[in-house]
This record gives structure tokens, sequence and C-alpha cells, in this order.
């Protein structure tokens, strides 16, 4: 049952975001790989919703199951490319954001497959997604019921 439901969401709250959301899909990064670290990240937070969500969409866009299963030890297999790899190691510190951990050299890494540009954006994608899993883990949104649009 959700904790705050749709119509309680403060007017704008969800335009904002999903502007924000819609520059990121219209940036140029790779769709799969934005929904590679939104699965990544939201396995971090435990956010069932989005987990749910974003598994439908990325296997919708042609991603395997097995990759998106896999994602959480992405480490251990040899499903993912260098850029991959690039981009979960980033969006993983990002998440936990441990105080003492600097990221000089995720940036050094991801600037072998990435501008500087995209790196913000990146950076942006990750921050949004975040920020996703707390509101509806917030919310209270029922996990498994999100339906693919179109």
């Amino acid at each position: 049952m959700a904790r705050i439901n749709q119509q309680d969401i403060p007017a704008g709250l969800m335009e904002v975001m999903t502007n924000v959301q819609a520059y990121i899909y219209r940036s140029g990064l790779e769709p799969k790989l934005i929904k590679l670290l939104q699965m990544r990240v939201s396995q971090i937070n435990s956010c069932a919703y989005c987990m749910d969500m974003h598994y439908k969409e990325a296997v919708h866009a042609g991603e395997t199951p097995i990759r998106l299963l896999s994602v959480s030890v992405w480490r251990e297999t040899n499903y993912y490319t260098p850029k991959e790899q690039a981009v979960l190691a980033f969006a993983e510190t990002l998440t936990h954001m441990p105080s003492e951990q600097h990221t000089h050299h995720l940036h050094d890494e991801l600037l072998n497959f990435f501008s500087k540009q995209e790196i913000a954006v990146l950076t942006l994608a990750i921050c949004q997604i975040n920020s996703w899993n707390r509101l509806v883990r917030s919310f209270g949104v029922e996990a498994g019921t999100y339906q693919l649009k179109g």
C-alpha cells in the first residue's frame, strides 16, 4: 500500500523529475547503458519497484536477462565491456558516496570512453536514479506493478 499516493504528490514535483529524465534520455547516451546503470543503482538502493521497471524496459530495449541479473556481480563476469564496467564502477561510487574515496581514477577511466560533457550527463543520470529510488521507496510504490507503455 502506498504511503504517499499520486494525488498527494505536490504539483510540479513529478514534472520536474520527468523533465530531467527526458533530458537524460535525449542526451545521446546509449539507452541500454542508462538502463544498466539504473538497474545497478536500484539494486544498491533496494528499490524493488525500480528494479522491476528497469528490468522490463531494458529487456524490451534488447538487453539480455543474464546481463541484468548479473549486474550486481559485474566484476565477476565477462558480460560487460570495459566501457560498461567504467560506468558501473562510477555509478556504485556515486551511489555509496564514501567520503574518503576520490573519483579521480574513475574519471580518468571514463575519459577513455566519454567526453567531459557525457560524463556530466552520466553523473546526472546516476543522481537521477538515486532520487527516483528514494522517492519511490519513501512513497511506498508497490513493486511488480510497472507496465511498459506503448
